[in-house]
């Protein structure tokens, strides 16, 4: 077996309904779209959420709630791993493209420095927010936390 033999299974599909083929056919005249109306016409193309009239869902739901597109979102990153990666990496500097590189953050994601968890190494950490716990945890240490 390979690509060039694979089959749906039996039953499994059927032929497409070829509409508008002559009376002979059975779908000729108005080819399954009933009498006048919009939908009968061409162009024509149903709205999304339409209902046929009936109340859309989307407007019989309450709505509530405020999203406010200045909220500036970071990805947090706390102080037992930036320990575990001064102890298991051998990291003496951290920064965005160190936490990338080990998985920790993406590509575009903001970083802040949280102060959950032991820090007992030395480091130089250079992100784009840190917690006051985070800061008074590193510079405790001889560190240095830089924003950017």
């Amino acid at each position: 077996m390979d690509l060039s033999n694979l089959k749906p299974a039996k039953g499994s599909t059927k032929p497409a309904k070829r509409i508008g083929r002559g009376e002979g056919s059975g779908r000729g005249g108005t080819s399954t779209k009933g009498h006048k109306g919009a939908q009968s016409r061409s162009g024509y193309s149903r709205k999304a959420g339409f209902e046929g009239g009936q109340m859309p869902l989307y407007r019989r739901v309450p709505k509530s709630g405020f999203r406010n597109i200045n909220r500036v979102e970071y990805t947090a990153v706390n102080l037992s791993t930036l320990q575990y990666l001064a102890d298991n990496k051998g990291v003496t500097m951290v920064d965005v493209d160190v936490l990338r590189a080990n998985g920790l953050v993406g590509k575009k994601d903001l970083v802040k420095v949280l102060g959950k968890g032991d820090l007992t190494a030395k480091l130089e950490v250079k992100v784009h927010a840190f917690s006051q716990k985070a800061v008074q945890a590193i510079e405790a240490q001889g560190g240095v936390a830089e924003k950017l």
